[in-house]
């Protein structure tokens, strides 16, 4: 349902604002401007987008949306149907396919495991960690996850100190589903993103939501096995 959609981008969106020292609580109002749009897309790429206009009238708003939209197309995104002026409008369901498409570009797209990249890639990244886990058996991104232990298991992979896998049963999704939640919030900096009860109460989740948070489970864990390599050479040399 688009009810979950919302929630998991707006929690995306502010695990990246919050570096800036801002959040959004309202993913169609927040954006209409550009202001924060330009923001996002300067903290999750590192680069500065052109100044923006500070001004008031709807004019403004839609140079600042265009030069956001201007700068996702620079990274060589196809921007279908999304216009500034929805955007600024508070389209919802177009504002929604803005930011995915951010997602997509800027935390999916780079994910390369073996021969497969992006969404395959992610994907074979979840089989291979959870691998070794009974109970677990990731086919794709929507009924993969509903019962919670492949969250468990990716988190008891990486970091088996968190929590005991042996101890859980695949008849208790919303505790397997709380659990991980909360130790990837308390302990890997990763917000919640997802509604248990939502999860275990839809036929089939929404494959946007739950591949938007388990791609900030790709980053943390990954991102920190690179670090540590670094750190493991420059001590070995040392």
């Amino acid at each position: 349902p688009a009810g979950s959609i919302p929630v998991t981008f707006t929690a995306w969106c502010n695990s990246h604002l919050r570096k800036a020292g801002t959040l959004i609580e309202s993913i169609e109002e927040e954006f209409r401007n550009g202001l924060k749009l330009m923001l996002l897309l300067e903290v999750i790429s590192g680069e500065t987008l052109p100044k923006p206009d500070r001004g008031k009238m709807r004019f403004h708003k839609i140079a600042n949306v265009n030069k956001a939209l201007d700068f996702i197309a620079s990274k060589g995104v196809k921007l279908v149907s999304i216009g500034a002026e929805e955007i600024v409008d508070g389209n919802l369901k177009m504002t929604l396919g803005m930011i995915w498409t951010i997602i997509l570009r800027f935390a999916i797209q780079d994910i390369s495991v073996e021969e497969m990249t992006a969404k395959e890639g992610l994907l074979l990244w979840c089989q291979r960690k959870t691998a070794p886990y009974k109970n677990v058996n990731v086919q794709n991104f929507h009924t993969s996850f509903k019962d919670g232990l492949a969250f468990c298991a990716l988190i008891h992979r990486h970091r088996p100190d968190l929590l005991d896998y042996s101890q859980l049963s695949k008849d208790d999704p919303l505790h397997n589903l709380n659990l991980a939640f909360d130790i990837a919030e308390k302990h890997l900096d990763i917000p919640r993103m997802l509604d248990p009860d939502d999860l275990v109460n839809t036929p089939k989740a929404d494959e946007r939501a739950i591949m938007t948070y388990v791609s900030c489970y790709y980053h943390a864990f990954q991102g920190a096995q690179q670090v540590n390599r670094v750190t493991d050479e420059g001590s070995a040399k040392g």
